[in-house]
């Protein structure tokens, strides 16, 4: 009898770099992505006897995205996601399931010529798009969005034990790195045209943005949530969006030793420590009432 089995598992070609250059007469249009391909179906064999037949090589994954970049174009993350996607799932009977992750790096123009550029640097875009020969999922998202709000959020009120020395706060600096992920109800139906992408991730990324400064904070996790609320609230197709976001703490320093006061309304300024570790890290999903939570809880993890 054995006594082992095989469980879920798949494979693919991680982080394929992606830069394609439109020439529209002396202006050039930039896409830049690093693109994940996961397939997964009929691959027992290849684990219990090392048969390859129903192993479509890694090569030939790499060299599709590159392929594809040329004869489709790269329209949005998620648009060229989907279309690897079903080509994978429809064009091998074995593969069941394949899923593109993609990583898109912006690029700004610099002055006059249409030709030259500079790395944007707020944020990096995210999609994951996933197809089972019938059904689209697809879940956009962005990280390393760093913001803060020099007031207006407090911390006090929070249980004690024996090994607290935090002391409460009615005025700090709450500052975090966004980590978000948020699945659309759009599922690739024929009759179901796809959304504006590019739209949507700009409302999403600006909901988040102002809910973050608009917000008088108790808790980061209450930020948090209504950064979640207004982005589905503001978008029908969003089901759900989970978070991840490390609290950076901004410490006041202790200067009484210089003879100094440190203190945050004082009229000359105060002087944090800005500490990058350990740091609080603050995860949930927030969904529309009556969806499903499908977002795993380790997509977003720091």
């Amino acid at each position: 009898m054995p006594t082992t089995v095989l469980g879920q598992n798949q494979y693919g070609k991680a982080e394929c770099r992606v830069v394609k250059v439109v020439r529209d007469g002396t202006t050039h249009h930039i896409k830049d992505l690093n693109v994940s391909v996961s397939l997964s179906g009929e691959m027992d064999e290849v684990h219990y006897s090392g048969s390859n037949a129903n192993v479509l090589p890694t090569d030939t994954t790499k060299n599709t995205v590159y392929a594809f970049a040329k004869e489709h174009g790269i329209a949005s993350a998620e648009d060229f996601a989907t279309v690897l996607a079903r080509h994978f799932v429809a064009g091998q009977e074995q593969i069941h399931r394949a899923r593109i992750r993609v990583e898109e790096y912006a690029w700004d123009r610099i002055g006059g010529p249409g030709h030259s550029f500079v790395r944007t640097g707020q944020e990096t875009r995210l999609a994951q798009v996933t197809f089972d020969g019938g059904h689209v999922e697809v879940v956009s998202g962005l990280k390393d969005l760093t913001v803060l709000n020099s007031t207006g959020s407090e911390f006090w009120g929070y249980a004690k034990d024996t090994y607290t020395t935090l002391p409460e706060t009615h005025d700090r600096i709450l500052a975090t790195d966004v980590s978000a992920r948020w699945r659309h109800g759009w599922t690739g139906a024929p009759d179901s045209p796809a959304p504006d992408w590019d739209a949507s991730y700009a409302r999403a990324k600006t909901h988040i943005l102002q809910a973050f400064a608009e917000t008088y904070s108790l808790s980061l996790q209450q930020t948090m949530f209504r950064m979640g609320t207004r982005v589905i609230e503001q978008d029908p197709d969003v089901e759900e969006i989970r978070f991840s976001l490390p609290n950076k703490h901004h410490f006041l320093v202790d200067m009484e030793r210089f003879g100094l006061k440190n203190e945050t309304d004082a009229p000359d300024g105060a002087v944090y420590l800005a500490a990058d570790r350990p740091y609080g890290l603050i995860e949930a999903t927030i969904l529309r009432d009556g969806a499903e939570q499908l977002i795993p809880a380790d997509l977003t993890t720091l």
